[in-house]
């Protein structure tokens, strides 16, 4: 379920239950309300917002987790195309032809990156395409001349190999969205709750816009859960285009 949709149902079923419980206090008679039924509503909504509180701090923390877990990887990756592009450029002409290859096989290669993670399809993850092994073909093929160009190499050859092994970790880190059965018995909690108080309200204005800014904070916190869990998409995913931008034009 994307953040959108999180945001949209939580906050219905909200208003939901603030309609119900406001409609169940207009249509109950008076002795039904006694001050002992409200006290053991209060206790009853106190209860399960506690409960509700923990959940939405741990599911917070848990999406926060992913989130910095993929933009760490994000960062490395980063570092090692820069590393590799540096040394290649000491290396001299022969590396110069490995960094266009590197120019053209990078965006390519986050167009793929972003489109399957955003998606969720993961069938081709794992697969190599043309480009990459051209590049990695290419950067075989250096023959190095001296001994300072043979160390080089050996440090191209294992840049590239962190460049692989960071790329198959942003897959194997796999997003966590929240469970949908998980996610529904959360919003009956919170509708409860927010019938509860509803139920224990006195009907007024000042009352019902409150209530409805209460509704519209918790189901913020829900949307922030759900988007920080999909950080290839949505509002606050990762800008694949500093990435894509971080090989400088070769003069």
């Amino acid at each position: 379920m994307t953040s959108g949709w999180t945001f949209l149902v939580s906050f219905a079923s909200l208003i939901a239950g603030i309609a119900l419980g406001m409609a169940l206090r207009r249509r109950l008679p008076a002795h039904r309300l006694s001050q002992e039924t409200k006290e053991v509503v209060r206790l009853g909504a106190g209860l399960l917002a506690t409960l509700a509180a923990v959940v939405i701090s741990l599911m917070i923390a848990s999406a926060k987790s992913s989130y910095d877990t993929q933009d760490a990887h994000f960062r490395q990756l980063a570092a090692y195309l820069v590393e590799t592009d540096q040394l290649l450029a000491q290396y001299g002409p022969q590396g110069a032809e490995v960094r266009k290859l590197m120019r053209q096989s990078v965006p390519a290669a986050i167009d793929r990156i972003w489109r399957e993670k955003a998606t969720a399809s993961q069938d081709t993850a794992f697969t190599a395409n043309s480009l990459a092994e051209q590049l990695r073909n290419a950067i075989d093929g250096l023959s190095p001349q001296s001994d300072a160009q043979r160390a080089l190499k050996a440090r191209i050859m294992q840049a590239s190999d962190e460049i692989a092994r960071v790329r198959l970790l942003m897959y194997a880190d796999a997003d966590k969205p929240i469970l949908t059965p998980f996610f529904l018995i959360l919003i009956f909690w919170l509708t409860v709750i927010f019938a509860g108080y509803g139920l224990s309200v006195e009907p007024g204005a000042v009352a019902a816009v409150a209530l409805l800014v209460f509704a519209l904070s918790v189901s913020s916190a829900l949307f922030l859960v759900a988007d920080l869990s999909q950080p290839f998409a949505g509002l606050m995913q990762i800008p694949k285009e500093q990435l894509r931008h971080t090989l400088a034009p070769l003069d």
